[in-house]
């Protein structure tokens, strides 16, 4: 009995615990590393990649996109720009120099990197509601639904900086009503938006023309996402996984002139509306109907198209620039979070 309790007694105790400051603690990420996997998020890289497609697609069309306008708003019996688009150009050029060719550039681009990130953002958001599983390709009809739910979403947030774009855009140009009102120092972007508030109407007035623009712009984006994802899949080889810059310059070039050429007459509509009650135009339009059949009597079918050529001429390199560098700053976004990745391993 001695012996076991002499045993007992002798027995050592377990060591202690070691203190809390030997237990390896996680590390937390670095501010770079937290701000990296935000900005790699589908919708936020969309968005962010959406508004510098934007910014350089309307900069590298800037001439041809103002002189579409001119040519949309000049009425029947104008023929300040009734002329080929060369010519056109060159009388911009003549009269305004590298200001003309810029006009309304700085409001656009203003306008469209809201507007594109909007739009694109907004398309990820609503294709999660279509999607069989997380990242799986849409079918036709649901890719042309969300692309006409983006177009809606982003042109109601930014319309008002469209409609002060047309101003801009129009009122230095040399049509005889408006020579009297651009002598002088023309009003800013901010001046106009004000001036339309207080003039015109008050905040509807900031809306003017938004029932045909949505017309035009929800069939315009839903067929332009719907034409890119099903061109740039053909384009796409097999055994690739993306298809090359310039066969997504091709595939941008091809969604953009189907999109536009379908849905241009609703386009025509919206810039007559946006100066519908600015003076020295030399047309009131009651409704969307009236107008249709104003311009349809005094101008012809060929009413509804004016404008289209320089149109059709920005398309090509606007929307192959817009999705080339929407897809380089999307991946480059990704490319971002597997880094971190990368260096946490």
């Amino acid at each position: 009995m001695a012996l076991s309790i002499d045993k007992a007694t002798t027995t050592k105790p377990p060591p202690p615990p070691p203190p809390p400051a030997m237990i390896p603690q996680p590390s937390r990420p670095s501010r770079g590393a937290r701000l990296s996997a935000q900005v790699s998020q589908p919708v936020v890289a969309a968005f962010i990649a959406g508004g510098v497609a934007g910014a350089v697609s309307r900069t590298v069309v800037s001439p041809l996109e103002r002189l579409k306008i001119l040519f949309q708003v000049q009425s029947m019996g104008r023929s300040a720009y009734k002329m080929s688009v060369h010519r056109a150009l060159l009388k911009m050029w003549k009269e305004e120099g590298i200001k003309g060719f810029m006009a309304g550039n700085g409001t656009n681009c203003i306008r469209i990197v809201p507007y594109s990130a909007v739009q694109f953002g907004s398309y990820n958001v609503y294709k999660k509601f279509f999607e069989t599983s997380p990242g799986a390709p849409l079918m036709p009809w649901p890719r042309f639904i969300c692309g006409a739910c983006a177009g809606i979403t982003s042109v109601t947030f930014t319309y008002p900086l469209d409609i002060v774009r047309t101003r801009l855009s129009i009122q230095s140009a040399s049509f005889e009503g408006l020579k009297k009102e651009a002598e002088g120092k023309l009003p800013g972007m901010w001046a106009t938006m004000v001036g339309m508030y207080k003039n015109e109407g008050g905040f509807f007035a900031l809306y003017r023309g938004i029932i045909p623009t949505v017309a035009g712009v929800a069939p315009y984006v839903g067929l332009n996402f719907l034409t890119y994802e099903a061109v740039r899949s053909y384009f796409t080889y097999e055994g690739e996984q993306n298809p090359s810059a310039w066969r997504k310059l091709g595939a941008g070039a091809i969604s953009g002139a189907v999109s536009q050429t379908c849905t241009y007459p609703l386009d025509v509509l919206r810039r007559r509306f946006q100066i519908n009650t600015m003076t020295g135009m030399g047309y009131q339009y009651k409704s969307i109907i009236d107008a249709v059949r104003m311009i349809a009597s005094q101008e012809g079918v060929r009413g509804l198209y004016k404008g289209i050529v320089p149109n059709l001429l920005k398309v090509a390199p606007s929307m192959a620039s817009s999705w080339l560098s929407f897809e380089l700053t999307r991946d480059f976004l990704y490319s971002l979070k597997e880094d971190d990745l990368n260096a946490a391993a």
